[in-house]
């Protein structure tokens, strides 16, 4: 058995794997505790393409093989812009909110941990991005799940104001709009 394994496994179909967080849970029983293990694994294609998965069992391994298997059932499509997202958005569960901004090229990925692994795995390679309230693995993620389904490309946005898309694409640029016009 390989003790050096690295936790960001790429499979074959050219998906990337971290897992996020591995949490122990005790049960206090009759003859004392048991431990289980739940773990977070982000899932994504490094194009724009992310799903997240939950998985409890007994084991680590067995727990993040099976927040493996849901966050691949679970992927969604973020629109990405010259590395970056759309527009400014903020993410909403429970407690936890998070605040995702484009960022000009060059910027990197400015995030906590949490979110710097969504990120990565989303092929997302600009963006600035604030953890507010909660800091719980389980909302932050969450939140930005719920921040990148709302999320809507230029040409979305065009059709959604009954414009013609082609006009807004093609006048659109992420470091105007961040920077203003001296960019």
């Amino acid at each position: 058995m390989n003790r050096n394994r690295n936790r960001n496994q790429q499979p074959d179909d050219g998906t990337v794997e971290k897992t996020i967080h591995i949490n122990r849970v005790a049960k206090v029983v009759k003859g004392g505790r048991r431990f289980s293990f739940s773990a977070i694994v982000v899932v994504g294609d490094g194009n724009g393409s992310v799903g997240v998965g939950f998985g409890k069992a007994n084991e680590v391994p067995e727990a993040i093989r099976k927040a493996t298997v849901k966050a691949r059932t679970s992927m969604v499509d973020i629109p990405i812009v010259d590395g970056t997202i759309a527009h400014e958005i903020i993410g909403r569960y429970g407690a936890g909110r998070v605040l995702l901004k484009p960022a000009s090229p060059g910027t990197g990925v400015i995030a906590g941990p949490t979110v710097r692994a969504i990120m990565d795995v989303a092929g997302i390679h600009n963006v600035l991005t604030k953890s507010l309230r909660s800091s719980n693995p389980h909302n932050v993620v969450r939140a930005v799940f719920n921040a990148f389904e709302r999320m809507e490309s230029p040409a979305q946005y065009a059709i959604r104001l009954g414009q013609d898309p082609d006009e807004v694409v093609s006048d659109y640029t992420v470091g105007e709009r961040v920077w203003g016009a001296a960019y």
